[in-house]
């Protein structure tokens, strides 16, 4: 049954909104996170770098896509603006032991009613091949549970992003359902794809991120168990 929406003059009890603790740091894994920099030049540029990245536009479709430093350093400024208004949290994911900026993941769209928010990422080249993704996944989705108090996380990914679908369920993000036409197509603003849909609740189990065991799917179901393959899609 969908619902109704129907209203009524009865009181309503209004959540307390979410505060995000002031310069947040989650770390663990390895690595470190705190809230990117938009004064600062190194921080730009990476932000610049990951962003024009042919493999980063590939899978995504910026509403403004930044043609060079000036416009990076607009587009992190939007992103900030958005965390002072706790509608999300960008965090630049950086090597714990040597400060090196590995790549990007953010706490997006943030609902405080429901608690609910959506989750998305990206490495820099260079810094791929080393389960940066995974576990800044882990350690922010910790963080937004924890320190943000939300109940419920989704991640959605361009289907046939088979590595994407890998990362969220090793995170324990199981698939929930395809979204048509959720997402723009690679390059296009008046063209669309569809998406897969992961989620992981606050009550979920703590994910197993040991690499010496393989990817699974909810519940130890087997790798991928319960997401529909692409034909063709590779898989790295």
């Amino acid at each position: 049954m969908a619902p109704t929406h129907e209203y009524h003059s009865v009181s309503v009890r209004t959540p307390a909104p979410l505060a995000v603790p002031r310069n947040p740091e989650p770390h663990g894994h390895g690595l470190r996170l705190r809230l990117w920099d938009a004064g600062s030049d190194a921080d730009v540029a990476a932000w610049f770098r990951g962003r024009a990245d042919p493999d980063f536009r590939r899978w995504n479709t910026p509403l403004r896509i930044a043609a060079d430093l000036d416009g990076a350093r607009a587009s992190l400024r939007a992103q900030l603006q958005s965390a002072a208004d706790v509608s999300c949290v960008p965090f630049c994911v950086m090597d714990a032991a040597t400060g090196a900026t590995l790549g990007h993941v953010g706490v997006n769209a943030i609902d405080h009613a429901l608690r609910l928010a959506r989750v998305g990422y990206w490495v820099l080249p260079e810094a791929r091949g080393q389960r940066v993704a995974t576990r800044a996944l882990a350690v922010a989705a910790r963080w937004a549970f924890t320190d943000l108090g939300l109940h419920r996380l989704e991640l959605g990914h361009a289907l046939g992003h088979d590595a994407s679908c890998r990362i969220a369920q090793t995170c324990g993000f199981p698939y929930e359902g395809t979204l048509r036409d959720a997402m723009f197509a690679a390059g296009e603003h008046d063209a669309f794809r569809d998406v897969h849909l992961h989620a992981r609740l606050a009550t979920d189990a703590e994910p197993d991120l040991d690499p010496a065991r393989p990817d699974r799917g909810p519940a130890g179901t087997g790798k991928g168990a319960g997401v529909p393959r692409t034909p063709g899609a590779s898989a790295s």
